[in-house]
């Protein structure tokens, strides 16, 4: 069946359920902060997919993907330690600027500046201990700006009156070891901290990372002022395993747990404070203003690229958000407000010890220093978001937004594709090419609408209208390769449109989004290696979720994505037009589907099956990766108010697979193999 016949039968399920059912509505208790910045009726934005704390706590994720795995448009590609590759209806994204499409964010500050993400900065984020997790899928309100192009990703961490004083041990397979400790204090509750400890040893030979994350949480409320601050510091040292090459080597038991670049390693750390200020003006009005700053500091090697550079890399940020709500009726609820930004940031690449293999990339690839950069950075922004309940039945949302960033960059090393002595490289120069100082900015516009219409008490329809926008980041500017001196990129654009139904019935939760997506000055790296920005791609698909209470003690919970991530514009890639061709890394299906048993009021057990379709690894669509199922077991008893243990298995059947399939022409077909039969024991 494809995706129109599917889409049609799907719409006509959702209507039929609208005629046949009389079951009473269910109570709808939880609301989202990541739409408006404020609690905010979660009915109103079917687009965002809530990882609710009982979920968290059933999971107790060793990794992000354990989470969203549960979140209907997300796909995460877990790499090795805490590293992944992220997609919200998109393909997985790889590569330089792989991370500016998805913006992240941790208590609605986002964990990086626009211009200088990383694919990996969610293991910044403190998930251990998150209150819940919100998704926005599709492109974000006009509260969010740059990076907010395919969805946004918020982790929210507890205040403090809904922290308990608790300690938690686990223990698991490969010396995996954590402890997380939460407190509250105050007379009247008003300050809180969490802190994780984790160490795993790794399951391939010389990996493994120690992590530690610590938040302080603090909030008070005065009369018509409330005060809340928090502050988060993290630290990750992890040796890291590359990829094993050959077709279909996840396969073989001998090379699953080997580590061809024993050499590898990350080190992060991060710092992010904040304050937030909210006042009542008058009583249907009120202003919100967040002062931020943040600092993180990064040191990596590059095992996937030939030569193994380091790459050192740093930013530090000082911003502010703010927001007036105000309500011009008891209908209509508007929202103003201006953000700014100001980013110094650097990067550095070296090599100490000269390239090993052919004569080519020995010659291209020199030792020493391959860049060596700082930039400025200065983002402002401003938008009005409107909320209109037009009647009793429909409510109208929209919302505009207008964002300036500007570049100032400066290179420390020698212009040009050179040595870092100056001297010449052979066959036509060096493989990493350096710009000259420049500036640039970009201007953008993004903007919303969506409708939503109660059908009846149980069941609601919508329709949303979207157009958002990321700007190159620095390293598509500025980190150049062969001939290229200067990359003239625009930012990239999307415009989506979504159709969706939910359905919320007494033994039925249940939500369905078609969404069909265009993305205009698509950057990439063309077949002379220059950063360009004319690419144009299309995205399509159906989500489903449903939750299944169909008896008093069982329920299943489906998550299931049908999608086609396609290049839309003539593009010669390896000799051939890759018009039309699936994206790599894009899987056409993916998703969950868990059973879940209440044995006793207290004892629970979840039996989850995850699927991944099978995806082509390179633009031209010759090489495949097959595609993998696993099952996990997931067991928790409530020993009393005071105990809790939880047991799980995770690969349960011990399934060889890869996490992540990648294709090179140096290596061809790699993969970073998934992890064998594991097991978790925590209390």
């Amino acid at each position: 069946m494809n995706i129109k016949n599917l889409c049609i039968t799907t719409i006509c399920l959702a209507l039929a359920s609208l005629v046949l059912t009389t079951t009473q509505a269910k109570e709808i208790e939880s609301v989202i902060v990541t739409a408006t910045r404020t609690t905010s009726e979660a009915e109103k934005h079917p687009e965002i997919f809530q990882v609710s704390n009982e979920v968290l706590n059933q999971i107790q994720s060793q990794h992000i993907q354990d989470v969203l795995i549960n979140t209907p448009g997300v796909n995460i590609q877990r790499g090795n330690g805490q590293e992944y590759l992220p997609a919200i209806r998109s393909q997985v994204f790889t590569g330089a600027g792989s991370c500016g499409a998805i913006l992240t964010a941790e208590d609605g500050i986002p964990l990086r500046s626009a211009g200088f993400c990383n694919v990996n900065e969610l293991f910044e984020a403190h998930t251990e201990i998150a209150q819940n997790i919100e998704v926005l899928r599709g492109t974000a309100t006009s509260l969010y700006g740059s990076n907010a192009l395919h969805g946004l990703i918020n982790v929210i961490t507890p205040n403090p009156q809904d922290t308990q004083n608790s300690i938690g041990l686990e223990l698991g397979s490969d010396a995996y070891q954590r402890v997380k400790l939460s407190n509250t204090w105050g007379t009247a509750k008003n300050f809180a901290s969490h802190l994780s400890i984790t160490r795993d040893g790794g399951f391939r030979d010389e990996s493994g990372f120690d992590q530690q994350k610590l938040n302080l949480r603090y909030q008070e409320d005065v009369g018509n002022k409330s005060i809340s601050a928090g502050f988060s510091a993290t630290n990750l040292n992890q040796e890291t395993a590359g990829f094993i090459t050959g077709l279909d080597a996840f396969e073989d038991d001998s090379l699953v747990t080997s580590n061809p670049t024993p050499e590898g390693f990350r080190d992060v750390q991060s710092t992010r404070a904040w304050l937030r200020y909210s006042q009542e003006i008058t009583n249907n009005s009120s202003l919100v203003i967040t002062p931020y700053v943040r600092d993180t500091d990064m040191t990596f090697l590059q095992h996937f690229l030939p030569g193994d550079p380091l790459e050192e890399n740093g930013q530090t940020s000082i911003g502010v958000q703010s927001a007036f709500y105000t309500s011009l009726n008891s209908n209509i609820d508007i929202v103003t407000g201006l953000d700014a930004e100001s980013t110094d940031a650097f990067l550095k690449q070296s090599q100490d010890a000269p390239t090993q293999g052919s004569a080519f990339l020995m010659a291209t690839i020199p030792s020493g220093v391959h860049y060596d950069y700082e930039v400025d950075a200065k983002t402002l922004a401003a938008f009005v978001y409107g909320d209109w309940q037009a009647n009793s039945k429909l409510s109208v949302i929209s919302g505009l937004r207008y964002e300036t960033i500007d570049y100032d960059y400066d290179n420390l090393s020698l212009d040009g594709r050179t040595r870092d002595d100056g001297t010449a490289c052979g066959f036509g120069g060096c493989r990493y090419s350096r710009p000259a100082d420049r500036s640039d900015s970009f201007d953008n516009l993004s903007s919303h609408i969506s409708f939503n219409y109660a059908l009846s008490p149980t069941i609601s329809t919508y329709l949303k209208w979207s157009q958002g926008f990321r700007v190159p980041q620095a390293t598509e500017l500025y980190r150049l390769q062969r001939a290229q001196t200067e990359a003239d990129l625009e930012s990239e654009t999307l415009k989506g449109f979504e159709i969706g139904s939910n359905i919320s019935l007494e033994n039925l939760n249940a939500n369905i989004a078609i969404y069909n997506q265009k993305k205009d000055n698509f950057i990439f790296r063309d077949s002379d290696f220059f950063n360009v920005s004319n690419g144009e791609t299309s995205h399509q698909g159906l989500e489903v979720f449903a939750d299944y209470q169909f008896t008093t003690n069982w329920n299943i919970v489906l998550n299931a994505n049908l999608a086609k991530h396609t290049y839309d514009n003539e593009q010669i890639s390896g000799g051939v037009n890759i018009d039309g061709n699936d994206i790599d890394t894009a899987p056409r299906r993916f998703g969950s589907l868990s059973l879940n048993w209440q044995a006793l009021e207290n004892l629970s057990t979840q039996l989850q099956w995850s699927h991944t379709g099978s995806y082509y690894l390179n633009p031209e669509n010759t090489s495949e990766y097959s595609g993998h199922n696993l099952l996990h077991l997931r067991t928790q008893w409530q020993y009393s108010p005071k105990w809790n243990f939880s047991v799980r298995l995770n690969n349960l059947l011990d399934e060889n697979y890869a996490e992540r399939a990648d294709f090179t022409s140096f290596t061809q077909e790699r993969y970073f193999p998934g992890r064998e039969r594991s097991f978790f024991l925590s209390l």
